[in-house]
């Protein structure tokens, strides 16, 4: 099937070109119909033939400014950490050296078909207050065979690979998909008493516990079972790309079924377009292209840890059940005690529903209240919980001041003001026996212990 969709591509070559070549006559300026209804409208037919029949390539971030401290400052995002099959993307900033260091704030990007671009929005809110890096996870159907596979073990490894090279107080934020592999690094980085284990975590929209209001997307998997995907999903890589006869998940095949599930509002937005095009609606035309431009771009997945997520997370729950491994050893969440965790759910988020992302503070019982968030973001779904204006208002500034709250230098705020609290407790209490009349013994105290209650984690969900 892969050979025959690119067969068909590569068929439509032609036509495609004829298409581009009646855009341009009928958008010539010197053409008295590119002034005319008609004119305009076999542009647009030409047009969007072309664009719902391209093969759309890995968009650019396109971030080379942002603002800090009131200042434009220029961007550029340089790669600073490489494997086959991820590189770590630095948006360098253009910051006196003497200036004080903003917290680093590592990006894990989903490796569920869309490219990292997908979180541009994402990237260009925090830029301002940070340092920001993003995993720029790479298309398998352009790695060669002899680079090896890619599970989700070794999606964990590079997890714990990258927070290592970005140092101690790195603050790891996993929007949709990888909150399940982030919180295993962050469980195992604990596990290990690694010194570089981050100063805090924060888990977007992710399938933590895929029991708790389960979607349309969670019941597919309960329903299908793993053999129907490694039979009808699963195809090699055809000739001539690099990553030839390698097992993926194609792209094509995940845009499928994203459009899918929303194709009544994908057709609309199509004839809209088409009708922005005729009426000479720049405005909303350029939108409809900077949207789909993106959300058309999509990458293959190896087929071993695409199937690895959906049979772990999706079908055995493995996680929320404490069965899940990392390279043959058991995953304990609960060996977290350090690394702050915030969770953050979007109120009609259909991919993953509200309640599963929260799970994780279930997870992470060994963990203080005083180290834990939860937010809902009202009136949003999957999407406006990492983009869009209702992110850039109200979750983006909650991100930046969690992370502010348990950096380094937050907590070490936060203990200057504990150590004088108590000294000022201390003196009052000095005084206050120092002013107590002598001859008038103190009131005894009951006899007894404090006993210092814990509160139990919530029980495990059962199936």
């Amino acid at each position: 099937m892969y050979q025959l969709y690119e067969w068909n591509h590569a068929m439509l070559a032609p036509f495609r070109a004829m298409a581009d070549a009646t855009k341009a006559f009928y958008q010539n300026p010197l053409n008295p119909l590119s002034r005319t209804s008609a004119g305009r409208t076999a542009a647009a037919m030409a047009e969007l033939f072309e664009r719902s029949t391209r093969i759309y390539a890995k968009p650019e971030f396109n971030l080379h400014e942002t603002v800090v401290d009131g200042q434009r400052t220029p961007v550029v995002d340089k790669p600073v950490w490489q494997r086959p099959f991820c590189r770590l993307l630095h948006f360098e900033r253009a910051l006196p050296p003497t200036r004080k260091a903003d917290p680093k704030i590592l990006i894990v990007a989903p490796m569920s078909g869309h490219y990292a671009t997908l979180l541009r929005g994402t990237v260009e809110a925090l830029l301002p207050y940070a340092d920001v890096y993003i995993t720029d996870w790479t298309d398998a159907r352009t790695v060669p065979l002899t680079d090896g596979g890619f599970d989700l073990d070794d999606y964990v490894d590079h997890v714990v690979d990258m927070i290592r090279f970005l140092g101690p107080d790195t603050h790891v934020v996993a929007v949709c998909q990888p909150a399940v592999p982030v919180l295993m690094a962050v469980s195992r980085m604990a596990e290990w008493e690694d010194p570089a284990r981050p100063a805090s975590m924060v888990l977007m929209g992710g399938p933590i516990d895929t029991r708790v209001n389960p979607t349309g997307v969670n019941r597919l998997a309960q329903e299908r079972g793993i053999d129907w995907f490694r039979q009808n999903v699963i195809m090699k890589v055809p000739f001539p790309q690099a990553g030839f006869m390698r097992d993926v998940y194609p792209g094509f095949l995940q845009l499928s079924g994203f459009m899918s599930m929303n194709l009544d509002r994908h057709l609309i937005a199509h004839k809209d377009f088409f009708w922005h095009l005729v009426k000479d609606d720049g405005d909303g035309a350029e939108r409809h292209r900077i949207f789909y431009d993106e959300y058309l771009a999509v990458m293959d997945l190896t087929a071993e840890f695409y199937l690895q997520t959906v049979e772990e997370v999706f079908i055995r729950h493995s996680l929320p059940k404490g069965e899940i491994l990392h390279r043959g050893a058991r995953v304990d969440p609960s060996a977290i005690r350090d690394t702050a965790l915030l969770t953050i759910e979007g109120e009609n988020d259909d991919i993953s529903g509200v309640g599963q992302t929260e799970a994780a503070h279930r997870l992470c019982s060994n963990l203080p209240d005083d180290r834990r968030a939860h937010y809902v973001q009202p009136k949003v779904g999957h999407y406006g919980v990492f983009n869009g204006s209702r992110f850039r208002a109200e979750i983006c500034p909650r991100i930046v001041d969690f992370v502010l709250t348990h950096g380094a230098e937050g907590r070490a705020v936060q203990a200057r003001r504990a150590a004088q609290a108590a000294a000022d407790a201390a003196s009052a209490s000095l005084d206050g026996s120092q002013e107590a009349p002598q001859d008038v013994p103190a009131p005894a105290k009951p006899a007894g212990r404090r006993v210092a209650r814990r509160v139990p984690a919530p029980g495990p969900i059962t199936d």
